[in-house]
């Protein structure tokens, strides 16, 4: 569901109040010191090209050059050629190309070889709550860059555009080194230190990043050598309402992971992107698939947000379309998947398969939080995947549009630099970094992407985060045994009710209309 900006504009930076940026210690999102890191050791020359002399930015024409990059630019070009055979056999009279004289507006794919367009960095984000997948590293840190024009735009009507263009590169890095973790120097617990420490500072702007990057700063531990692998996420194409068409936006999203024998980005599946074409058509795979997912062990995990899906099962493309909605469609990664949708009968999992494995998961003791019924499957299913995930509480299809620094006025800018999905995980972010910390065995788990897990926490009630305007909700009904256990904690603060559409109970915080 796409949360129009309107309900967002409060700076560059999100609040829960005006004193506690929900951000702190997690990310670095001040524009200022983005700057300073993007001209200085955070570029992408720096980041993928380490042993050039040359300082000057990296335009998308050299940065694809890069031996390391080139099979990435193979990768897009071959997504981009498959999307549009897809679209003139599924969609032959709505027209497809660059340009917006055409129906479905193609993402102009000249610019991944543009001398005058690059990536700049638009922040810098701890991931060490996925820790749980590489606890040998301490999870992840990720530097997140956004296309860019760096001619500008004609002024119309005395304004001038933003120069920012509908993709983003993300490099994601182990916390530690290889070298660090052989040698367990630093500890998990001092790299979490370090980015707690970062809450109180109230420096800006260069001494910002000297600091972030000074020898006992969170960045100081940031290098080229952690590189792990690198997403992307563009907005390939875009359908202007019409006559014949809805308003319909697709994001597409890739995954390279480094290998360090050949120095290259090399194409991967993306993590938890179930393969619903392939599932579907293939009965025996299909058939491993549920035995796989359905085993109490991994139920259970499934519904803590911590699966780990093998790849066999995976795609190595994921296009999400925006805006999706409440009601399920088409348009979301696992429809069709369960018994009951398109005709169910090739379905990969029945209702009775789904009832009798949460059964089977109680008996063995297995203790689900977020999982109590079909629907709370199946939501599940959608919004562990990268595709599914990129639709729930996103800004179009995107979770981090990133920070605009290199706007007018950067401090002033009402675009955020985060999704409201992004700020309302940031609690349960700071709550894990709290536990490596101090030692103790952190709780990865992690609440429906509609929904944020609170922690204990009040920073997000009443907000958009949450259970204030715009937040996601559920209508409960008078009669309990009508109302999804799955969703029963979905509710609006006292002064809101849930607003729905006429096919779903899902719907939004907003004051209740006579």
């Amino acid at each position: 569901m796409v949360v129009g900006l309107a309900l967002l504009c409060c700076g560059s930076l999100a609040y829960a109040d005006e004193s506690a940026p929900l951000e702190r210690g997690t990310a670095i999102l001040e524009p200022s010191a983005l700057r300073a890191l993007d001209n200085g050791p955070f570029s992408l020359a720096r980041m993928l090209a380490p042993a050039s002399a040359s300082d000057a930015p990296l335009t998308d024409a050299a940065l694809f050059a890069l031996p390391s990059m080139q099979p990435v630019r193979r990768g897009l070009e071959a997504e981009f050629d498959r999307y549009v055979e897809t679209h003139k056999a599924t969609l032959p009279n709505e027209s497809i190309g660059v340009g917006n004289f055409y129906a479905f507006q193609l993402f102009d794919r000249a610019l991944l070889d543009s001398p005058d367009a690059r990536f700049v960095l638009a922040g810098v984000v701890n991931r060490m709550d996925r820790a749980f997948v590489d606890p040998e590293h301490c999870g992840e840190v990720r530097l997140l860059y956004r296309l860019t024009r760096t001619t500008p735009p004609e002024a119309k009507n005395g304004e001038v555009a933003s120069p920012r263009l509908p993709m983003t590169l993300n490099i994601v890095l182990k916390a530690r080194s290889d070298a660090e973790a052989n040698s367990n120097t630093p500890s998990c617990a001092d790299i979490a230190k370090r980015w707690l420490a970062t809450s109180d500072l109230q420096l800006t702007g260069p001494e910002l990043a000297a600091k972030l990057t000074a020898p006992d700063g969170p960045l100081a531990l940031i290098r080229p050598e952690n590189i792990h692998r690198i997403e992307t996420n563009l907005q390939i194409a875009h359908a202007p309402k019409s006559a014949i068409h809805d308003f319909r936006t697709d994001y597409m999203m890739k995954v390279f992971d480094y290998q360090a024998a050949s120095r290259t980005f090399e194409e991967a599946v993306l993590e938890d992107q179930i393969d619903r074409d392939r599932l579907l058509a293939d009965a025996a795979l299909a058939r491993e698939f549920r035995d796989w997912l359905l085993d109490p062990v991994h139920l259970g995990e499934l519904d803590r947000g911590m699966a780990v899906i093998p790849d066999k099962f995976l795609a190595k493309v994921a296009v999400a379309p925006t805006p999706t909605g409440f009601v399920n469609s088409d348009m979301l990664p696992a429809y069709g998947l369960v018994q009951g949708e398109a005709g169910g009968a090739g379905a990969v999992f029945s209702e009775a398969d789904v009832v009798g494995a949460l059964e089977k998961a109680a008996a063995q003791g297995v203790t689900l939080q977020n999982i109590q019924s079909v629907a709370g499957f199946e939501r599940r299913l959608n919004d562990s995947s990268c595709g599914g995930c990129h639709q729930t509480r996103g800004i179009g299809g995107f979770h981090f549009p990133g920070v605009d620094w290199m706007a007018e006025k950067p401090s002033n800018t009402v675009v955020v630099p985060g999704s409201p999905h992004f700020f309302g995980d940031q609690v349960r972010r700071r709550d894990i970094l709290n536990a490596i910390a101090e030692g103790r065995t952190p709780d990865f788990s992690r609440g429906f992407a509609s929904r944020p897990q609170l922690r204990g926490s009040d920073e997000l009630a009443g907000t958009v985060y949450n259970d204030g305007w715009g937040g996601h909700c559920y209508a409960r009904r008078a009669d309990a045994a009508d109302n999804d256990k799955s969703f029963s904690r979905w509710t609006c603060a006292a002064n809101l009710s849930c607003q729905t559409g006429p096919s779903t109970r899902f719907g939004m915080c907003f004051i209740a209309t006579r």
